[in-house]
């Protein structure tokens, strides 16, 4: 792989995020590592990959409004001039609830942030790879959730139903630009050892929900950011399309 790679991973400060910014640095690729809030974490992503002899960069921007997406965009153009790669990993949860207990606000927030996000970043993405606008091609991968498919119901279905959206955004994104050097990809974790089950107000969701699992544990940040590596890498130049579960069995 070529080492002026650049890719941007959103939610990149934290978990999953963090954890694909870490990888993929490690593989040559120079990193933009956004985040909407929390700035220490971000920079302490960036202080890492440094340490490593990296490249990377901290760049806010919240995928839930345009001028968020916007920021972002313009930022990595302004200091790598180029994208290879986006890792749409940006993603909220709400604390369990019924159907009828969710607000219009929630939900609101809720696609805004994990569809209409992930939909928006990828257009800009495409808009500087693709082969017929003078781009060098790229790789875009999705963080879906195993609960596109089992439904999260009396917790999440309103994060479930977003992330069936994500599902669909794969694999007609994936056609869509098959013949533009751009391949579209997704993952869909299962329980994570993650904060998000905290800011869904379940600390304790990944260890509880351990025995369910057929393989007994929840998985790790970097296990996931494995198969989104992969994703990314010129040894799945032909894979596009994919929804690929990591789950243990989940």
């Amino acid at each position: 792989m070529s080492d002026d790679r650049v890719l941007l991973v959103t939610g990149g400060s934290r978990g999953i995020g963090a954890a694909v910014c870490l990888g993929a640095a490690g593989a040559g690729w120079r990193v933009a590592v956004n985040y909407a809030t929390n700035a220490q974490a971000a920079e302490d992503v960036v202080r890492r990959i440094s340490a490593s002899g990296g490249c990377a960069i901290a760049v806010q921007g919240d995928v839930g409004t345009e001028d968020g997406v916007q920021a972002i965009f313009a930022a990595v153009d302004a200091a790598f001039g180029s994208l290879d790669g986006l890792v749409n990993n940006a993603g909220i949860v709400g604390p369990p609830q019924r159907i009828v207990e969710i607000s219009p606000e929630r939900l609101e927030r809720m696609f805004r942030v994990n569809v209409t996000g992930a939909l928006r970043c990828s257009a800009e993405a495409v808009l500087r790879m693709s082969t017929r606008r003078g781009g060098r091609g790229g790789s875009i991968v999705n963080l879906s959730s195993v609960a596109a498919v089992l439904g999260a119901p009396e917790q999440y279905v309103d994060y479930a139903a977003s992330k069936g959206a994500i599902d669909s955004l794969t694999v007609g994104l994936a056609r869509e630009v098959a013949g533009e050097g751009i391949r579209v990809n997704a993952v869909r974790p299962g329980i994570i050892d993650t904060e998000i089950h905290a800011s869904g107000g379940l600390p304790d969701r990944a260890r509880d929900l351990s025995p369910s699992i057929p393989m007994q544990r929840p998985g790790t940040p970097g296990e996931v950011a494995d198969a989104i590596l992969y994703l990314l890498s010129d040894k799945a130049t032909y894979v596009t399309g994919a929804i690929l579960n990591v789950s243990g069995g989940r």
